[in-house]
């Protein structure tokens, strides 16, 4: 009896210290929650087809109810039935799809460009990196927003790479307080830049896994496998894993350049990238970790995309362009959670629609239209922890939808064929 009685406290010790390091996992609402309109009525969309966001067939011929905010049913219009007094609104010949989620979003001084995100579809994103004072005239704006998912400035070394939007921090204890300040202001996330000292991730995701808040880097000049192993939960930027695939000799070389002089990536990230062996082993076991920990990735290709002007060819940066895309295509084939950021606006890309080129830079890469389709709706909607009420048009979760014109399983490009657009069961568009 004695020695049973010594296993059993042995066990609930064990048990005990096993649930307390357990992170804390929580929905993590968006700081305009109580900003954004909230239907009343019963809306019926009918002889729509209803795209499947984890990768089954779509439901050719489909109805969705909406009562008030949320999703009462969907399924083939045959078993559903339409309430009486209901607002029909008519889908034949196009899709409907949860609201898109954009998980790098920069407003860019553009106080406007959430309020055109929402009526191109994007119904939530988050800002990685910006304080969430600059969000105030956005939000007083008056306009229709996407659900506001804020982080506040991210965390950097000295001397930051983006003062203006930058905490410094210099030691452990500094970034933990950064990290419940702006936990206590509604942050939803956590991003650390380049010059976040190695050994200081893990006091920060400590701190903001006990707040139940996610973190994710912008790495460049930091292992990704040893900031992965502290304890980051997403990975900003393809180019985040340079270092994971470059030679240690080289990566150094890369390493010092930058600490050197920030801006020394603007052209050495495509010369680097453009030396990477994608088929070697340091590849694959990348992807292999990647799965096994279950990180996030936002690759936001289309910041980084080079197309050849003219009777002008940069090779190099075609060159680690085209890499950049292979990974990002290897990654997802492989398992990696893969998911869309859009960087707010891009290069080759009208002001607004930086997210749907972003999607057919993905196609192009060599993802399936669905892949796509479900990194930029319910693969992101886990990475935001939102997933019991977003990124899925189900019974139950909350009514952010949008129509398009055609059939985007087939052409990824007909998400530019926005016709309606849903938040919270009001049509904004």
């Amino acid at each position: 009896m004695k020695r049973l009685l010594i296993l059993l406290l042995v066990f609930i010790f064990l048990a005990t210290a096993l649930f307390a390091q357990k992170p804390v996992q929580k929905t993590i609402k968006p700081l305009n929650d109580a900003e954004l309109p909230r239907g009343t009525g019963t809306i019926a969309i009918v002889d729509v087809n209803l795209i499947d966001v984890n990768g089954g067939k779509a439901i050719q011929n489909a109805s969705v109810i909406v009562k008030g905010n949320k999703i009462i049913a969907a399924g083939p219009s045959g078993s559903i039935q339409i309430p009486q007094g209901a607002e029909i609104i008519q889908g034949k010949g196009m899709s409907l799809l949860p609201g898109l989620i954009d998980s790098h979003f920069h407003i860019d001084g553009s106080d406007e460009l959430p309020s055109m995100f929402l009526q191109n579809g994007i119904t939530s994103l988050r800002d990685p990196g910006l304080w969430i004072e600059m969000y105030d005239q956005v939000r007083k704006s008056g306009k229709s927003n996407p659900r506001l998912f804020l982080s506040g400035p991210h965390l950097d070394g000295s001397p930051p790479a983006y003062p203006n939007d930058a905490y410094v921090v210099r030691d452990d204890a500094e970034a933990v307080r950064q990290v419940n300040e702006v936990a206590d202001q509604g942050s939803t996330v956590i991003k650390i830049y380049f010059r976040t000292p190695p050994g200081m991730i893990k006091a920060i995701t400590d701190a903001a896994h006990k707040r139940g808040i996610p973190v994710t880097g912008h790495l460049e000049i930091t292992e990704a496998k040893h900031a992965i192993e502290a304890g980051l939960d997403g990975i900003e930027h393809i180019t985040s894993f340079g270092l994971s695939l470059t030679p240690k000799r080289e990566a150094e070389k890369y390493r010092q350049a930058m600490l050197a002089d920030n801006n020394y990536r603007k052209q050495g990230r495509y010369k680097s990238w453009a030396e990477i062996d994608l088929n070697s082993p340091a590849a694959d076991s990348l992807t292999r970790f990647l799965v096994r920990k279950g990180t996030f990735v936002s690759p936001t290709l289309a910041i980084f995309e080079y197309q050849p002007s003219p009777g002008t060819i940069d090779s190099i940066k075609l060159k680690g362009f085209d890499q950049m895309m292979k990974l990002t295509a290897k990654l997802q084939k492989g398992g990696a959670k893969v998911v869309v950021g859009s960087h707010g606006m891009v290069p080759y890309a009208e002001k607004g629609w930086a997210y749907q080129r972003e999607m057919e830079l993905f196609v192009e890469s060599g993802m399936s239209n669905a892949a796509v389709i479900h990194a930029a709706t319910m693969e992101n909607a886990r990475f935001f922890r939102i997933e019991n009420q977003l990124g899925s048009i189900e019974k139950g979760k909350l009514a952010d939808l949008i129509l398009v014109r055609g059939n985007p399983l087939e052409d990824i490009k007909v998400m530019r064929n926005i016709e309606k657009v849903m938040i919270n069961g009001v049509f904004v568009r």
